[in-house]
């Protein structure tokens, strides 16, 4: 008996087979028009001050910023090479050898840093809190970037560390192991691959994709729009960034153990046993790029609750915990928060 699963052979990553349009970036198109939709749903609301021609430029900076960064983190911290550290301008080259390839590689910190730069050159320039915007966009960015773990699924990539569990895949494009080892004939025995003497062998893996779009998408997105979210009235500007930032952060970090380190780079601190490759999980001591991002996330979100929590105090408004008074309040300093006038659109901080 067989436990395991096949990666369905019905799943492509072309839309149209052929042509160079794939599921992974129609997932990207479906993220931005969710975390839109969500983002105009607090402003309809009243939560916050914002038209929709605004809020269409905040979407387009922070788009852009992005995407910039996503793909500067990725080929210069994820590539594992120097190739574009001294090829710049194939950063953002979309063909290779005369085919149009795209931009392969996206790194969600980088994204995160992209986007909190573009947000930021946005507020600036048309005087408006930082801090309420992102508390606003962060509110639906979990479940847009669902649909972006959805399309790293479809393309067959970012797989998990090998695993005995019946819900492990075998994901086609994932290497290959020797029996000639012990371990691999021990799992292969465990899951019922058959195999040779000397054969290699695709073993099953954790789909540490949808792992991800379920516990920093979904879970992350109900605790962050149902829990939280209510609760800014009561708190500070910057209150849902900065959760945001701890609890994708706690979330990836502990998923990062079920997902096999880029192949470039393996772990960038070990620190336990290394003797078998990295699809195995040998070590809470083995520490992936991804998660020494995810600890500095941690550590950023948590200065920013302070230093946010800090400067709301200091500017005069009542200690966070009696709503009505925080809101009244919010009238006379315009934090942002709902339709207050034009506070927001004079001063902005």
């Amino acid at each position: 008996m067989s436990l395991f699963i096949d990666f369905p052979a019905w799943i492509s990553p072309e839309i149209v087979p052929g042509l160079p349009v794939r599921w992974y970036g129609l997932m990207y198109i479906v993220a931005f028009f969710i975390t839109y939709a969500l983002f105009r749903y607090q402003a309809r609301r009243g939560e916050i001050d914002i038209d929709s021609d605004d809020s269409l430029s905040l979407f387009l900076w922070t788009i852009g910023g992005l995407l910039i960064g996503a793909r500067l983190f990725s080929v210069l911290f994820y590539d594992g090479t120097t190739y574009y550290w001294t090829h710049p301008w194939m950063i953002f080259w979309p063909w290779r050898n005369g085919r149009f390839v795209g931009l392969p590689g996206m790194s969600y910190h980088g994204g995160l840093v992209g986007a909190v730069a573009g947000a930021l050159i946005f507020c600036r320039l048309h005087k408006k809190s930082f801090f309420v915007m992102a508390d606003a966009m962060v509110a639906g960015i979990p479940l847009g970037y669902t649909f972006g773990r959805i399309g790293n699924f479809i393309n067959g990539e970012l797989w998990g560390r090998v695993t005995t569990k019946s819900w492990g895949i075998v994901f086609p494009d994932a290497p290959s192991y020797s029996t000639n080892y012990q371990w691999v004939r021990d799992i292969a025995d465990l899951v019922g691959i058959p195999y040779g003497p000397g054969a290699m062998v695709n073993l099953p893996r954790h789909p540490s994709q949808l792992y991800e779009a379920l516990f920093e998408g979904i879970v992350l997105w109900l605790v962050v729009w149902f829990i939280l979210r209510p609760m800014l009235k009561k708190r500070f500007p910057g209150f849902l960034l900065s959760c945001y930032l701890i609890g994708y952060g706690l979330i990836r970090f502990v998923i990062e153990y079920f997902r096999e380190p880029d192949g470039n780079l393996g772990f960038i601190i070990s620190l336990g046993s290394v003797s078998e490759p990295t699809a195995l999980f040998q070590s809470f001591l083995n520490i992936s790029m991804g998660q020494i991002f995810c600890f500095l996330m941690i550590l950023g979100g948590i200065l920013l609750y302070t230093v946010a929590r800090h400067r709301f105090r200091m500017s005069g408004s009542p200690a966070a915990g009696d709503g009505k008074v925080v809101r009244a309040d919010a009238k006379r300093t315009g934090n942002g928060y709902g339709r207050q006038g034009n506070h927001t659109r004079k001063r902005g901080h």
